[in-house]
């Protein structure tokens, strides 16, 4: 495994849509473990290939949505298709080819995917939450997409801190 870089916004590679994978091979499976690396090292909750500078539909998007006590996992996401989605959440989204930048995003609650495993055999799953908010970050970078397309406002450091701090304090 080898850590890759992360482009940054304004690179061309991220507003380019992304070719299917068709080769389930073990060029696919070294990318997407260079990309598990790069991710836990980056510290963020998902990676798209565009991202490392590959034109392909291959995601990876941690679930945090675990029972207590349990670890949190990573799911391989190719060629994946958003089948429905529903419910609303709205909030802070950052995105690592844009550190240390956060818009305010509103993005479903629930979604369903398609999607094929790093072998080819297709499956549907579920996010809630920060999950589902993943799902669609990461889907939009396969379609040339950044989240400050979509973001009704970029926040400052300021509102970032309150946000937060009222969250905690539920």
């Amino acid at each position: 495994m080898a850590l890759r870089n992360i482009l940054k916004e304004g690179d061309e590679t991220l507003s380019k849509r992304c070719r299917p994978v068709t080769d389930f091979n073990d060029r696919l499976h070294q990318l997407l473990d260079d990309m598990a690396e790069t991710l836990t090292a980056a510290e963020g909750v998902g990676l798209a290939a565009p991202q490392v500078g590959i034109l392909r539909r291959a995601v990876l998007v941690l679930e945090t949505n675990v029972p207590e006590g349990e670890s949190e996992k990573l799911i391989e996401l190719i060629n994946p298709e958003i089948l429905s989605s529903d419910g609303e959440q709205e909030g802070p989204e950052g995105c690592l080819s844009v550190p240390g930048v956060y818009g305010w995003v509103k993005r479903p609650d629930h979604v369903r995917v398609r999607a094929q495993d790093r072998f080819g055999e297709f499956f549907e799953i579920e996010g809630y939450g920060l999950t589902a908010r993943a799902f669609c970050h990461e889907v939009d970078h396969l379609d040339g997409h950044v989240f400050l397309e979509i973001s009704d406002h970029i926040m400052s450091d300021e509102e970032l801190e309150e946000y937060y701090a009222t969250e905690d304090g539920k």
